[in-house]
């Protein structure tokens, strides 16, 4: 009688893939509540708490395009984040329209005054964009090595 060893799945996936994943469903989750509280007046007095009239108007002025592209960033960041949790490989695919849906935000607010009104945005947006591309990195090094089906 021959002995097999079976290795479980979960043993092989490395563990800053599981990190990459968790670190980013947890981070999105918070995306989508601050991009979900921006449709309601209570959100956007939130939003806008502590600004002057000239910062404020801005963000309450955005044109539609933006809060297509603050969706995009972050409902696909969510999605990827889990799709990676999984193994998925079309999570290369969706953080990448995470990764450009945030670069279009972060054009857009420059654009539309955002950053020259409250210039600690900039900062801000400036890291929301860093971690997508770097989870849009993980998911294509994850795919490189094989990690993904």
């Amino acid at each position: 009688m021959q002995i097999v060893a079976i290795e479980s799945t979960a043993s092989r996936v490395p563990s800053w893939l599981w990190a990459a994943s968790v670190i980013g469903v947890l981070w999105n989750t918070y995306g989508a509540y601050q991009y979900v509280g921006t449709f309601t007046p209570a959100g956007q007095a939130a939003m806008t708490a502590g600004m002057t009239a000239s910062q404020a108007a801005p963000y309450l002025s955005l044109p539609g395009w933006i809060s297509g592209v603050f969706a995009i960033g972050v409902f696909g960041g969510l999605i990827g984040s889990i799709l990676l949790a999984l193994r998925r490989r079309v999570a290369r695919l969706v953080f990448a329209a995470s990764f450009v849906g945030y670069g279009l935000l972060f054009a857009g607010d420059a654009y539309c005054g955002v950053f020259a009104a409250v210039p600690s945005q900039l900062g801000i947006l400036a890291i929301v964009v860093l971690i997508a591309a770097a989870l849009s990195w993980a998911s294509q090094l994850a795919g490189k090595r094989g990690l993904l089906s």
